[in-house]
């Protein structure tokens, strides 16, 4: 995948839409993007175990844990499983925890914080629905791209 640099998507496509700040940087790849599927979650990581463990065929997971700070719903063994399992990356809309591993992890990570708690189990979960935070709404299928300057999100593949 070419280098992603979002102000420069931004210059050169001016109706992609931008997600407001607010997230961090947590993992080994500090730039990624591609297709997006989504998970609704609140407090029960259950979907997103699922779903690492699946190919991620360089796609993107975007997770709506209703920016819960009780309760990670990210932590370096299932970041590493994604990893492996081919994802470029994760944005989640909550924490994430075991930061230090994650970080050396080659997958991109973006939370709203870290919590040092996981999540519960309790099977529950929405898959592939739209998810809407910081001003977006994500639709499973359209693009979304990632960086230390922000998260952009299009309908069609910028890079």
């Amino acid at each position: 995948m070419a280098t992603i640099i979002t102000p420069d998507l931004c210059d050169e496509f001016p109706d992609v839409q931008v997600v407001e700040p607010g997230f961090r940087n947590y993992g080994g790849h500090k730039a990624f993007g591609g297709e997006i599927v989504t998970v609704k979650c609140f407090e029960d990581n259950s979907v997103v175990k699922e779903q690492v463990g699946l190919p991620g065929k360089g796609r993107v997971m975007v997770v709506d844990g209703g920016a819960s700070k009780r309760h990670a719903l990210l932590g370096d063994m299932l970041a590493e499983k994604a990893a492996s399992n081919g994802w470029a990356g994760l944005i989640i809309y909550g924490c994430v925890r075991d930061v230090d591993e994650i970080g050396q992890t080659a997958v991109g990570v973006q939370a709203l914080g870290s919590h040092p708690r996981k999540s519960e189990k309790r099977g529950q979960g929405d898959l592939n629905v739209p998810v809407r935070f910081h001003g977006v709404t994500f639709h499973p299928g359209h693009y979304v791209y990632a960086d230390n300057n922000g998260i952009v999100v299009s309908e069609q593949p910028l890079v």
